[in-house]
Order: C-alpha cells, then sequence, then structure tokens
C-alpha cells in the first residue's frame, strides 16, 4: 500500500467512526481571505506576521543594505564611541563589498558608507547634547573659609623616587 492511499484510507475510516462530527466550526465556511488585498503572496505576509519575521527580511541584499546605512545615520548620535561608530560601518562596509563580488538580485548600486561622515555627524550630535540646557543639580556645601577646597588623595600625583 502507498503512502498516500494508507493516509487517505486512515482518514476515511475516522470519517466513518465520526471522529470529525463534532469539531468546531463544523458547516461554516473556511476564513481562507488573507489580510491585505493582494492574494498572491498573501500566504507568505501571514506566515511572517504570525512567525514573528521582519518585514525587512524579505528586502534583496542591496535594498536591505540601504535602509541600513539609512537607519545608521539617523541614530548616530546615540552610538557611545567613535570606535564603535568605525567598527560598524566597517561592517556594514565589509558586507556591500561582499554583496558586490556576487551581486544577487537586482542590479541596485549601494555606496560604502564614509566613516569619517559619521564620525562628524556624532561629533555634531554631541556638541549639541552638550549645549542643551541641564537640570540644577542639589547645591553642592559651601568650601571652607579659608579659600581653597582641599582635593581627595586620589588627585595628588605620585613623586617619583
Amino acid at each position: 500500500m502507498s503512502f498516500p492511499s494508507w493516509i487517505d484510507q486512515q482518514i476515511d475510516e475516522a470519517e466513518r467512526r465520526g471522529v470529525f462530527d463534532d469539531l468546531p466550526g463544523k458547516g461554516k465556511p473556511l476564513n481562507l481571505k488573507p489580510t491585505g488585498g493582494d492574494y498572491g503572496d498573501a500566504w507568505v505576509r501571514d506566515y511572517a506576521r504570525r512567525e514573528g519575521v521582519q518585514p525587512d527580511e524579505f528586502l534583496p541584499t542591496p535594498l536591505r543594505l540601504r535602509r541600513e546605512i539609512e537607519e545608521l545615520t539617523e541614530v548616530v548620535g546615540d552610538f557611545r564611541s567613535e570606535a564603535e561608530i568605525r567598527e560598524v560601518a566597517s561592517d556594514i562596509n565589509r558586507r556591500i563589498v561582499e554583496w558586490r563580488r556576487i551581486p544577487v538580485g537586482p542590479p541596485i548600486h549601494v555606496r560604502l558608507v564614509n566613516a569619517d561622515d559619521l564620525v562628524a555627524r556624532w561629533w555634531a550630535a554631541q556638541s549639541a547634547k552638550a549645549a542643551r540646557p541641564r537640570p540644577q543639580a542639589p547645591e553642592s556645601p559651601q568650601p571652607p573659609p579659608g579659600g581653597q577646597t582641599r582635593r581627595p588623595h586620589w588627585w595628588r600625583r605620585r613623586r617619583r623616587a
């Protein structure tokens, strides 16, 4: 007995026993219309939505790289250091060069990321953050009468012998 016919036989036996008689939704039409207007690739969209796949993952590589570059320029001010920016820029540039070697998909030009431009944007964002007025801290105690405050012990330089 072939595999499909064995499955068909199991289904037929279950129908005769009445296994499918009390299922919820019996006699009602199936709701197979996908969300959205296009029925061609709608099952892919529904599957991706159910599984939590981001829509960017369906984009061709060059478009995904372009989107990453746009996002990077938008959030460049949130980075902690110049080295971190250069590292991210070199990673994106490496992936762009890999894609250029063997381009798969539509021929879309993707320019390399200029790390110096990103660093300049970062510095501008840092200076803008520094220029913002900071909330007033509680007043510190007044210095002792006599003029200067005493510096902590770790502030003094060690003298070499």
